[in-house]
C-alpha cells in the first residue's frame, strides 16, 4: 500500500520543517510549503489524501484555503492548525469542512492522533462510496431477469418513480421478486445512501409487530425493560419496505396511516409522537382492492399505498422467461459452487416450461440451485429435476378421490396438501405460497388432519 500523501501549508519556515521530518518518521510522504498559493497549484495537479494548513498566514487565512481546497476536491481531508484557542475560529473551520483542529503549541501526540482519525475517515468513506456503488450495481433493474413485455413494462415503471418521493404498492404472488424490485428502487432513489429497512409481516406473530414497527417504551408490556426504536425510526431518511401488508391488524393500519400523513409514529405505551422521515413501499400477495370491498383492509390506507401500483406477473404467465431464468440460475449457482458451468437439455428445459410455477421464480431458482449440485454431468437432464416437475403435474391434482363434483372443503384440502408437498412440508414457505399467514395454515393441517 503506498503511503498517505500529506500537504503541510504554514507561513512559519520551522514549523514546515519540523512537521515534515516528524511526518515522514510516521511513514508518511509529505509536501511542506510556506505559500498557500503553491499549495492551491500543488492540489490542482496532484493527488493528496490531507492538507494541515495554519489559520493565520499571509497570503490567505487557512478558512480561505479550505474553502477553495474544498471547491476543487470536496472530499479531500483538511486539518486546521491555530496558535488562538478560539473555539468560535475551531466552529467556523468545522463549519466549512474541516475534519479537525489542532490549537498551537500542540503535542506530537495529538497531531499524530488527528492524522489518523482523518486517513482512517477518508478510507471508510472511500469503501462506503465503492460500498453503495456495488449495491447499485447488485440491485440493478437489469438483475431482475425477463424478457417478457409485462416484465420489460414494470421495470421502465419502476425506474422512473424511482427518483420520486411517492409511496409505492407492490403486487404479485409469493415468489415473484417483489423485495428486489424494492431494493432496485431504493438503491437508485435519492435515499440510496440511507437505509434500507425491511419486515415481512407473515413472518412475525401479530403481538409483537406492532412493537417490532413502531418501538415500545419501558415498561410498554411484560418484557419491555427499555426503550425500543421501531423498525420505522430505523428507517429514518431511507426507505421501508414493508412485506405482506394485507394481514396487518386494524390497529396497525391506522398507526401506518399515520406514518403516511403526518410522517411521525407513536411507540407503544408512549404517548410522545416521534418525527420519521422514511419512503414506504409496500407490498402484497393479496387482491388489496377487494378486502377493502370485503371489510378487511382500510379504504383510506389503500388509497394512501396505492399511489404508484407496480404488478409483478407470476412465472407461468411469461413462460419465455423460464428458459431465460433457468440459464442464469445455473450459471450463477456453477460459478458459487465453484464448478464448470453447465448446460442443461432440450427435453429438462420441456419440463421447467411445463411446469406451472406455484413458488414463482423463487422456486425456479431453488429447483436449478438443486440440479446444479446433483448433476453428475456437464448437462443438466430430467433426472436432475425433481420428480413433481419429471412427472409433470396432473390436471386433476386438486382431489385425491377425484369425485366428479368436489366440495369447496375437498379443493382446499387437497389444494393445500399439494402446496405444502410442493415446499416439502415446509410450513412457512407453503404459507407465502398460499398467499395466507402461518397460524391459518396451522389451522388448516389440523383442521384437514394433513400429515407428510
Amino acid at each position: 500500500m503506498n503511503p498517505a500523501r500529506i500537504m503541510v501549508v504554514d507561513d512559519e519556515e520551522s514549523m514546515c520543517k519540523f512537521m515534515q521530518i516528524m511526518l515522514e518518521k510516521e511513514g508518511y510522504q509529505v509536501t511542506a510549503t510556506q505559500s498557500s498559493n503553491y499549495a492551491l497549484e500543488e492540489i490542482e495537479k496532484d493527488s493528496y489524501d490531507l492538507i494541515i494548513a495554519d489559520l493565520m498566514m499571509p497570503e490567505m487565512s487557512g478558512i480561505e484555503l479550505l474553502s477553495r481546497v474544498k471547491s476543487i476536491h470536496p472530499d479531500l481531508s483538511f486539518i486546521v492548525m491555530t496558535a488562538f484557542a478560539s473555539v468560535d475560529t475551531a466552529i467556523e473551520a468545522l463549519k466549512n469542512g474541516a475534519f479537525d483542529y489542532v490549537t498551537k503549541p500542540f503535542k506530537v501526540d495529538e497531531v499524530k492522533i488527528a492524522i489518523k482519525k482523518s486517513l482512517e475517515h477518508k478510507r471508510i468513506s472511500k469503501e462506503n462510496v465503492s460500498l453503495k456503488k456495488e449495491l447499485r450495481k447488485e440491485f440493478s433493474f437489469a438483475n431482475f431477469i425477463g424478457d417478457d413485455p409485462q416484465i420489460i413494462k414494470m421495470k421502465e415503471m419502476a425506474k422512473r418513480i424511482a427518483e420520486s418521493e411517492s409511496t409505492i404498492l407492490i403486487q404479485g404472488e409469493s415468489g415473484t421478486g417483489k423485495e428486489l424490485v424494492a431494493k432496485a428502487i431504493h438503491y437508485h432513489s435519492r435515499r440510496s445512501d440511507k437505509p434500507f429497512v425491511t419486515i415481512n409481516c407473515a413472518a412475525i406473530p401479530e403481538s409483537l409487530l406492532e412493537s417490532e414497527l413502531f418501538g415500545h417504551v419501558k415498561g410498554a408490556f411484560t418484557g419491555a425493560i427499555r426503550d425500543k426504536d421501531g423498525l420505522l425510526k430505523v428507517a429514518d431518511e431511507g426507505t421501508f419496505f414493508l412485506d405482506e401488508i394485507a394481514i396487518t391488524s386494524p390497529a396497525i393500519q391506522m398507526k401506518l396511516l399515520r406514518v403516511l400523513e403526518e410522517k411521525e409514529v407513536t411507540p407503544v405505551g408512549g404517548t410522545k409522537p416521534i418525527n420519521v422521515d422514511v419512503r414506504l413501499i409496500a407490498a402484497t400477495n393479496a387482491d388489496l382492492e377487494q378486502d377493502v370491498k370485503l371489510g378487511n383492509f382500510r379504504p383510506d390506507l389503500f388509497y394512501r399505498l396505492n399511489v404508484i401500483p407496480i404488478t409483478i406477473p407470476p412465472l407461468r404467465e411469461r413462460k419465455d422467461d423460464i428458459k431465460l431464468l433457468a440459464f442464469y440460475f445455473i450459471k450463477k449457482y456453477c460459478a458459487i459452487r465453484g464448478v464448470e458451468e453447465k448446460t442443461i437439455s432440450e427435453r429438462a428445459l420441456e419440463k421447467l416450461i411445463a411446469c406451472r410455477w406455484p413458488g414463482n421464480v423463487r422456486e425456479l431458482e431453488n429447483t436449478m440451485e438443486r440440479a446444479v449440485l446433483l448433476a453428475q454431468r456437464k448437462e443438466i437432464d430430467l433426472e436432475d429435476l425433481p420428480e413433481k416437475i419429471r412427472e409433470g403435474v396432473p390436471v386433476d391434482f386438486v382431489t385425491e378421490t377425484k369425485p366428479s363434483s368436489p366440495t369447496l372443503e375437498e379443493i382446499e384440502k387437497a389444494y393445500i396438501n399439494w402446496v405444502l408437498q410442493e415446499a416439502d412440508w415446509h410450513k412457512a414457505k407453503a404459507a407465502k405460497m398460499l398467499g395466507i399467514d402461518s397460524s391459518t395454515l396451522y389451522r388448516k393441517i389440523e383442521k384437514y388432519k394433513l400429515k407428510v
